[in-house]
């Protein structure tokens, strides 16, 4: 399972914003090959942080969606945020 997650600086005037955005975002990601889940999280302990975290298949099924609607869902958004770190993980282990 491959897991990309962007780390971002929501001021409390663009949240419901940056909410809608993400929820647009997991619409279409939710189409595309290999998509697994999604989540929007408020970051603990930090004043204004937010994460979007996408599960996907495989390395390669990320990449294939960002190629294709990454530049066009930018453009779509409306939130005015500040993006604080990009995290692309590798699972290894994984208990439920």
């Amino acid at each position: 399972m491959f897991i990309h997650t962007v780390l971002f600086e929501v001021q409390p005037k663009e949240v419901a914003k940056y909410r809608k955005d993400s929820k647009m975002w997991a619409g279409y990601t939710r189409k595309s090959r290999g998509f697994r889940a999604y989540n929007t999280m408020k970051r603990y302990g930090y004043k204004n942080q937010y994460a979007s975290v996408y599960e996907w298949g495989s390395k390669r099924d990320h990449d294939t969606f960002m190629k294709k609607y990454h530049d066009w869902l930018v453009a779509k958004s409306k939130a005015k945020v500040k993006v604080l770190g990009y995290y692309n993980l590798k699972s290894i282990d994984k208990v439920k």
